[in-house]
């Protein structure tokens, strides 16, 4: 059952190539220039039953393959210097744990956003699949104050419409935004006859830079990520949707609420000003986050780098510890200890993977996966279900297509790129209906080869589809 889970998503585009997998194929005696006759019909309409359907993926399992099978079938591919430059580690193994074929799989590595496996991981292990964030507003310490507070929402926009949407088309995962809770403030204030009001905003939830000091200085004005914070809207983005970032993600989302709270005739009196929420304040209105799977799916198929560095924060929170990147990374160690990986040699800088001193080896990827497609471990699959879809979803929505079509639908992988580095990393069906589990990072590869080294990673997970290695 599990692993008819992790390829799910696709599937019902590809019906052509996995009918090959079944044990009978569907008999029928028509063809192309004889079509079958309707069935007959009387008042009242009786059809023939129609057969149940063999199932597409019967004999998908999670069998023992060769490992020299799988070695002859990618070594070459791996081999291209002219593409991968000259360092790449791989490692290939089965959905149960089996190793099958590695090459200096225990080097370490900087592993760009295929880090964001472990922070994806540890936060589907220490929350729910259904948990949420709330931004609220609450009283302030003056009568006529109230004051924004974030609560690490990384999702929370400005208003409930998604950008460029078609009428009536809702956005997903479904967020949480200022005008809905602009709209409920306002109630609130009006049922207590209070029209006029001054506020203040809180995002003391994270502590600690809210730029990363391993990051490339130019991240920010370069729109690659926004200054961390526990109150933002649109990720810190100017317009949701468009990559310009704000300097004061906090500051900004507290203008924006002003702008919703006066479109509900509610007087804002002055400029908005950080205020910590006084401990005895009441609750005027409240905003739910996307659940924490929704989140992950967001981050893992968007390889949004926002998100993943909320999450990290919050992950520290979780365990008791203050709200700093630092702390995340320690209690991503932690968790990811306890479900049996080895986190010896691993270095957590950030969340995203964006920071250069991120290291990490392709067998701690690997592990990370087969962890997460655990049958012992059903609260981490979404994981592996959110993977983005070679040549369909995400981050692989147009890759695959031109560089190695046999992997279409078949590979789910997560993506990792930086200057010089580019991974890939996740699980494959072959031929012979076997789930292997995959890590591919190059970590030396020349600017002028980007596009190239990108598509040998692509072509060496295709590779793998076409496996007959059990």
């Amino acid at each position: 059952m599990a692993v008819l889970g992790l390829i799910g998503v696709g599937t019902a585009v590809e019906v052509d190539w996995l009918s090959g997998w079944r044990a009978t194929k569907p008999v029928t005696s028509a063809t192309p220039t004889d079509p079958p006759e309707p069935p007959s019909s009387s008042p009242g309409l009786s059809l023939d039953v129609l057969p149940a359907a063999p199932p597409v993926l019967d004999s998908v399992s999670a069998r023992r393959a060769a490992p020299v099978g799988v070695e002859a079938k990618i070594r070459a591919a791996v081999a291209r210097r002219s593409e991968l430059g000259r360092s790449v580690s791989v490692s290939v193994a089965g959905i149960r744990g089996r190793p099958l074929w590695g090459h200096d799989a225990d080097d370490l590595v900087i592993p760009a956003s295929t880090l964001k496996l472990l922070i994806a991981t540890a936060a589907l292990s220490e929350f729910t699949a259904d948990h949420t964030f709330e931004t609220t507003v609450v009283t302030g310490r003056r009568a006529d104050s109230i004051v924004l507070v974030g609560g690490g929402d990384p999702l929370l926009t400005t208003t409930s419409d998604p950008v460029d949407a078609e009428p009536g088309e809702a956005a997903y995962p479904p967020r949480a935004s200022l005008q809905e809770l602009a709209r409920d403030t306002a109630a609130s204030l009006d049922a207590e006859g209070v029209r006029r009001v001054r506020l203040g905003y809180d995002s003391t939830l994270f502590r600690g830079p809210a730029v990363n000091p391993a990051w490339k200085p130019s991240y920010v004005s370069d729109s690659v990520v926004s200054p961390t914070s526990a109150l933002w809207v649109d990720e810190g983005r100017v317009v949701d949707g468009y990559a310009q970032r704000v300097s004061d993600p906090a500051r900004e989302a507290a203008d924006r609420f002003v702008t919703q709270l006066r479109k509900r005739g509610i007087r804002v009196v002055g400029a908005p000003s950080p205020a910590p929420a006084p401990t005895n304040s009441v609750e005027l209105a409240a905003a739910s986050s996307p659940t924490m799977a929704q989140i992950v799916q967001q981050v893992l198929e968007a390889s949004d780098n926002d998100a993943a560095e909320v999450l990290l924060r919050q992950l520290a929170l979780a365990s008791g510890r203050p709200g700093t990147t630092q702390a995340g990374a320690r209690a991503v160690e932690t968790i990811l200890s306890e479900l049996g990986i080895d986190m010896s040699r691993v270095s957590i800088v950030d969340g995203s993977g964006l920071a250069r001193t991120n290291q990490l080896s392709v067998e701690v990827l690997v592990d990370v996966l087969q962890t997460a497609a655990a049958p012992g471990h059903p609260e981490l699959r979404p994981v592996v279900s959110s993977l983005p879809v070679a040549g369909f979803t995400g981050s692989l929505s147009e890759r695959f297509l031109y560089s190695a079509p046999d992997g279409l639908g078949l590979v789910r992988a997560k993506t990792g790129t930086l200057d010089g580095v580019h991974g890939l990393a996740g699980v494959v069906v072959t031929a012979d209906g076997g789930v292997f589990v995959f890590a591919l990072v190059a970590n030396e590869v020349p600017l002028p080869k980007t596009l190239p080294a990108r598509d040998q990673l692509d072509r060496i997970a295709a590779l793998l589809t076409d496996c007959g290695c059990g």
